[in-house]
C-alpha cells in the first residue's frame, strides 16, 4: 500500500491556484506582488559598491588574472556593506589564494538586469579586453518580470557562445531559488520558486550546449538561504548579505578555478 506524501504549503498553493478563476488569480497575484514590493523596498538603493581593482597585489606576484562579472544585482554585489564582501571581490580573493596570483576584477553587471541586458554589458567592454574567465549570474529579474524561460535561456546561450568564440572560459551561476524569499507571500512565492527552477534548468541546458560551465546555485546555496534567512540575506530580505555572498562565491569558485585551468583557445590574447 502506497504511503501518501504530505502536502506542503507550496504544493497546496499551486493546487489552489490551478483551481482558481483566471480573474481572481490575476488579482491575487497582483496584490501579493505589491505586498512583496512594499516589504522589500529599496533600502540598498540601486547602485552596488565599486569593487573593481587588483586584489591581493601585495601578497602574490606576477600578472593579474583578469576576472569579468556579468549579470544582475547579485553579480554586481548589491547588499554587501563593504566592497571586499561583494561576489566579485570574494571570487577574486579566492582565485588569488588558490592560484597564487593577483586578480584584476572588472564588473560589467548592472543592478536590475534581465538576461537580455547581457549583450549590452559585453558591448560596453573595451574592444581589446579579453578576460581569463567570465562569471555570469542572472535570472531573478527574468522570473519577476515573467520573461519566458526559453527566451532567457536562448539569450544566455548567445552570450556564452560569443565569449567562448573569443576563447573566454564562462561560468554561469543559474537562477537562485526565489522560493527562499520570505518577503514574498504565498501562493506567489510557490509560483516564483517553480518558475526559478524552470529557468535554472533551461539555463543549464543552454549553457552546456554553448560550451560553458554551470553551477546550480539553487542546489548549492539555496538550502542555506532557506534555513538561515536572517544571516544569508541583507536588510532588504532579497539580496545576499556578506555571508550570503561568501557562500555563493564558495559555490562558484571550484568551477572558476577549473575554467582557468583550461588550455588557451584560439581567439585569446597571448
Amino acid at each position: 500500500m502506497r504511503t501518501r506524501r504530505p502536502v506542503t504549503l507550496a504544493a497546496a498553493s499551486v493546487v489552489a491556484l490551478a483551481g482558481a478563476g483566471a480573474v481572481g488569480l490575476r488579482t491575487l497575484l497582483i496584490r501579493q506582488a505589491a505586498v512583496a514590493r512594499r516589504r522589500i523596498g529599496k533600502p540598498l538603493g540601486e547602485q552596488a559598491l565599486d569593487a573593481d581593482r587588483v586584489w591581493r597585489r601585495k601578497k602574490h606576484p606576477g600578472e593579474p588574472v583578469e576576472l569579468l562579472l556579468l549579470g544582475d544585482s547579485i553579480a554586481a554585489g548589491l547588499g554587501a556593506a563593504h566592497r571586499r564582501d561583494t561576489l566579485g571581490a570574494r571570487l577574486a580573493k579566492g582565485i588569488a589564494r588558490q592560484a597564487g596570483r593577483p586578480v584584476r576584477l572588472r564588473t560589467a553587471a548592472v543592478v536590475g538586469s534581465e538576461t537580455s541586458a547581457l549583450s549590452a554589458q559585453v558591448a560596453s567592454l573595451p574592444a581589446e579586453y579579453v578576460p581569463d574567465a567570465a562569471v555570469i549570474v542572472v535570472g531573478g529579474n527574468d522570473v519577476t518580470h515573467r520573461i519566458p524561460a526559453a527566451r532567457s535561456a536562448d539569450q544566455l546561450a548567445d552570450i556564452v557562445r560569443e565569449l567562448r568564440e573569443r576563447g573566454v572560459p564562462v561560468i554561469v551561476g543559474t537562477c537562485p531559488d526565489l522560493g527562499t524569499l520570505r518577503a514574498i507571500p504565498q501562493p506567489l512565492r510557490a509560483l516564483a520558486a517553480r518558475s526559478s527552477r524552470q529557468l535554472a534548468s533551461a539555463q543549464a541546458a543552454a549553457v552546456h550546449g554553448a560550451g560553458g560551465r554551470v553551477v546550480a546555485l539553487a542546489q548549492a546555496v539555496g538550502p542555506m538561504f532557506a534555513e538561515r534567512p536572517d544571516e544569508m540575506f541583507s536588510i532588504d530580505r532579497f539580496h545576499p548579505s556578506a555571508l550570503g555572498y561568501r557562500r555563493t562565491a564558495d559555490a562558484l569558485l571550484p568551477a572558476v578555478l577549473a575554467a582557468l585551468a583550461e588550455p588557451a583557445r584560439p581567439g585569446r590574447n597571448s
